[in-house]
């Protein structure tokens, strides 16, 4: 029950009517006996900076930050987390003096679910598909956790070029190299780690994969897919029919919520917590029909 000392949290977004983020935190809220409510507020495309002053004259305590919204709402921060500067992506805020600090837990969250299904990639030879925003800060990943070499897929080259060189400067040696995607049946005889980043197989186009050259499921030891909508994606059924592993990007929402959750409360969730609210979301993501509408939208 809400009173006068409820803390309102809330996500930013366009569209926000299918995410599974006030799932997860009013379930933490619950079971962690915070009183705190965590809303969904739809904002209009040119007034991310009226919603942020909106919420810090509310006293409002953080947010989360989605589509499209993302890279748009930094200059109204006071500040920025490192993680976040070097992705250019903000996906949390938490309230400060003067403003709002901005962090990006979307790829620590990704290594968190990573770490939690036992996939490494420390020392691992790491294939990403596509060459969006999801892509790049999977690659910054990648280079700050010691990935051997990356190799970066898309349909258009030039895209995936400035990644790999941007990935290299950082890193100050040649860790990433560009591929076209007709490259991905030739690739030197190893075992990858592959990350699908696009929205292709997006529900409902469930079977849709961006590769289907078959000699390139057979190098994929393992394969990850940022998608949770189809819970298996044509490029996850691939990845197993040649024998490989493969995970969807559920328990990636699972923790970036998690993550900015411990953000916000000055706090750690135990891993039994997040098992509990994991299952949670299993059931959920597979259940209503609203559920079955969500997207990569956190």
């Amino acid at each position: 029950m809400t009173d006068g000392k409820t803390k309102t949290y809330g996500l930013l977004g366009n569209p926000v009517e299918h995410t599974l983020s006030p799932a997860i935190h009013n379930t933490l809220a619950e079971m962690l006996g915070i009183n705190m409510t965590y809303l969904p507020f739809l904002v209009d495309r040119g007034s991310v900076g009226e919603a942020v002053r909106g919420a810090y004259a509310l006293h409002m305590p953080g947010l989360n930050v989605t589509v499209p919204y993302k890279s748009e709402v930094i200059p109204y921060l006071v500040e920025t987390d490192p993680v976040a500067q070097r992705i250019g992506a903000v996906n949390t805020l938490v309230r400060t003096d003067g403003g709002y600090k901005g962090y990006n837990t979307d790829m620590p969250g990704l290594y968190r679910a990573m770490r939690s299904d036992g996939v490494r990639i420390e020392g691992e030879s790491v294939i990403v598909l596509g060459a969006g925003g999801a892509a790049r800060a999977v690659a910054a990943l990648l280079e700050e956790k010691g990935a051997e070499e990356i190799l970066i897929l898309n349909r258009t080259p030039e895209r995936a070029e400035g990644i790999a060189e941007d990935i290299n400067s950082r890193a100050e040696k040649k860790l990433a190299k560009a591929l076209p995607l007709d490259a991905a049946g030739c690739l030197p005889e190893r075992k990858y780690l592959a990350i699908q980043t696009t929205n292709v197989g997006l529900h409902p186009r469930d079977e849709d994969v961006l590769i289907s050259d078959k000699a390139f499921y057979r190098c994929v030891h393992t394969g990850y897919d940022l998608i949770f909508n189809p819970a298996k994606t044509g490029f996850m059924r691939l990845v197993e029919e040649h024998g490989g592993k493969a995970y969807n990007g559920l328990k990636m929402l699972l923790y970036q919520g998690i993550i900015a959750f411990e953000l916000w409360n000055e706090l750690q969730i135990p891993e039994k917590t997040a098992d509990r609210v994991y299952e949670m979301l299993l059931a959920l993501s597979g259940g209503t029909e609203e559920a079955r509408e969500c997207r990569m939208s956190y």
